[in-house]
């Protein structure tokens, strides 16, 4: 069977949604060690981690189940979903891969400044630094009321708006790499469920249109 047959085409789209189903999976059981472990605090964080791997879990499911039975609308519904989701990844991650460094400062101060000071607290104990950036009068207060490690050394603490920078701009490129590489495997997904949509099962009856 060459594989722009109907059966390579089923088995190829039924390996990528089984690939999506263990991405999804990942997703929910990372959220949940990273809890479980008090790696991440914020129940944001973990909701979002969480409903992005359900969602990618529904959508290789419902892929899953239109590739094995030929199902028609499944099908359909499948390639709008995953064409929207590609759009969407697309610019976010090339949106990451775009940002510059004067406007991730800025999202870390907006972001900084609308935290509670528990959670303020929690980052700098957690990145072993004390403030954001010495830049305004608000750094004396917090250098005062810092609690993390390196206060007790006389190497004294980094700014934890340089560590976040640091930490940010190699997140931004790497989100932005996986992405892109899933928007590619994306279109794939859609490609083989258009082809594989219309071709005759060649085990159903031959003069039945599908």
């Amino acid at each position: 069977m060459v594989c722009g047959g109907f059966a390579c085409s089923k088995n190829a789209l039924c390996a990528l949604n089984v690939v999506y189903m263990l991405v999804g999976l990942l997703l929910i059981g990372v959220a949940a060690w990273g809890k479980g472990l008090g790696l991440v605090s914020s129940i944001h964080i973990i909701g979002g981690v969480i409903a992005v791997g359900v969602f990618l879990l529904l959508i290789a499911m419902a892929g899953l189940v239109g590739a094995v039975n030929h199902h028609q609308v499944l099908l359909f519904f499948y390639m709008i979903i995953l064409g929207l989701v590609f759009i969407f990844q697309f610019g976010i991650s090339c949106s990451c891969l775009a940002i510059n460094q004067s406007t991730q400062i800025d999202v870390i101060n907006a972001s900084w400044w609308v935290m509670s000071n528990s959670t303020q607290h929690e980052l700098e104990e957690s990145f072993d630094c004390c403030g954001l950036f010495n830049l305004t009068a608000p750094y004396q207060r917090e250098d005062t009321s810092c609690t993390a490690m390196c206060k007790t050394r006389n190497s004294g603490c980094q700014m934890c708006g340089e560590t976040f920078l640091k930490h940010s701009d190699k997140a931004l490129k790497i989100l932005g790499g996986v992405g892109l590489f899933f928007s590619f495997t994306e279109i794939l997904g859609v490609w083989l469920a258009m082809r594989f949509r219309n071709q005759k099962d060649p085990r159903a009856n031959p003069s039945a249109f599908l």
